[in-house]
């Protein structure tokens, strides 16, 4: 922050010269809100249109599970394209792949033909994930990284809380048109990167455009940084879609003995408290940092995911979805900027397709295992495997350096223009 003195008065402090966020963030979380909510439409339909095919349980799962298998699958190729053709491009092919995919499911003749669209949909997702976050961590300040991780996942949030509801309206209509309807939602978002994302920049162009020299992959691979990330993204992967998303629907329904409705209610309530979370979240990740916010919020998601299957009615699970909510907030945001701190906003996409490789990871072993264990050892095991690996990442993230990364050094003034004359 510059100090200016005023010719009256004392000395003022001045903050527009704050880094702010661009335009390329704001753009980003408007694509983020359109993808989310098309995705939104189909997962609740997803089931019962594979069903139709008249196939079994196991053969939807393999739909689903196809899906982030084979983003898992792509993510590694997905940063080297990045390198290669720049982040934009990458973003609206992957939106594209995805968009054409969907489509082609709702008019799919054979559950064959299914399995492989789904597959072909989380090669395209992959791509478009990958390039939005390294775009979003390259062109954003250090002093900003967070803010800007959650105007985009609030973009996320907010298009998931509007795509069930969706959903449900078009699948009255048919089983086939929130297909088509995520298809068109897929179309927007790719026109909107296109046009509006800025132009793609040579490799190395930090925040403020200028080239530095790219780290090398090793280097970041060893940042404990990087490592707590990918350590917090593999359990957060693990433990939202292995442990909350799986086995929490299936608590409401044999255990407290309620309709599956109070699932979809108290996971909506919690998405609120999520997002109206994310603001003062990022401004901590930015401010107070990273590390603090990593073991403080993993340490409490710990505790409560441990503590949901003991939840005696909906009002105390609503309760602790909540507060898991919250800290997941912080959870998805200081990881995110510590990628980014890590890799300096300038080793290209290969970092970020790493990061994103341990969560999708998580998500596909993580429902087998909670499965496995609620099975034959009991639910409250399953959740206390989730709380332990966010345990785990609470006490990692303690080799982490404190503080905040530094600040990009600000550009030096334009020399004055002279006349001429006065020489």
């Amino acid at each position: 922050m510059r100090r200016i003195r005023l010719p009256f008065g004392p000395t003022t402090s001045r903050t527009a010269n704050e880094p702010r966020l661009g335009r390329d963030v704001y753009v980003l979380g408007v694509i983020a809100f359109f993808v989310m909510v098309g995705f939104g439409v189909v997962v609740p339909v997803l089931p019962v249109y594979v069903k139709s095919f008249g196939v079994g349980n196991l053969e939807i799962g393999a739909v689903v599970s196809a899906f982030a298998l084979m983003r898992f699958v792509a993510s590694p190729v997905c940063g080297k394209l990045i390198d290669w053709a720049g982040e934009r491009t990458i973003l609206a092919v992957g939106i594209g792949i995805v968009a054409v995919s969907s489509g082609l499911v709702g008019i799919a003749g054979s559950y064959p033909q299914l399995l492989l669209l789904r597959g072909a949909g989380g090669i395209g997702s992959a791509m478009f994930t990958v390039a939005a976050m390294t775009l979003l961590l390259r062109t954003t300040a250090p002093g900003i990284r967070g803010r800007a991780v959650g105007f985009y996942q609030g973009g996320f949030l907010i298009g998931g809380m509007a795509g069930p509801a969706l959903g449900g309206l078009l699948a009255t209509i048919s089983l086939t048109a929130p297909f088509f309807f995520y298809a068109g939602t897929l179309a927007v978002a790719g026109l909107i990167g296109l046009v509006l994302l800025q132009p793609a920049t040579r490799a190395g162009a930090g925040p403020t455009g200028v080239l530095t020299p790219l780290l090398p992959l090793r280097t970041v691979l060893r940042d404990p940084r990087f490592r707590a990330a990918c350590l917090a993204n593999f359990s957060q992967g693990w433990s939202s879609f292995g442990v909350r998303g799986a086995l929490v629907p299936v608590l409401v329904v044999e255990v407290l003995k309620g309709p599956s409705a109070w699932t979809g209610i108290a996971f909506a309530i919690a998405a609120v408290a999520q997002t109206l979370a994310l603001a003062p979240a990022s401004r901590f990740v930015d401010t107070v940092g990273r590390k603090p916010a990593i073991i403080g919020a993993f340490l409490v998601a710990a505790v409560t995911i441990t503590a949901i299957p003991f939840a005696p009615n909906i009002w105390l699970l609503t309760a602790l979805l909540c507060v898991y909510g919250v800290a997941a907030a912080f959870m998805g945001t200081a990881p995110a900027a510590s990628v980014g701190d890590a890799a300096a906003g300038t080793a290209g996409g290969r970092p970020v397709a790493i990061f994103s490789m341990f969560s999708d990871f998580g998500a596909i072993v993580g429902p087998l295992v909670a499965g496995l264990l609620a099975d034959t050892v009991s639910y409250p095991a399953a959740f206390l495997l989730g709380g332990l690996l966010f345990v785990a990442t609470s006490l990692y993230a303690l080799r982490m350096p404190a503080g905040l990364p530094p600040q990009p050094a600000p550009e030096p003034p334009a020399p004055p223009v002279t006349d001429p004359a006065d020489r």
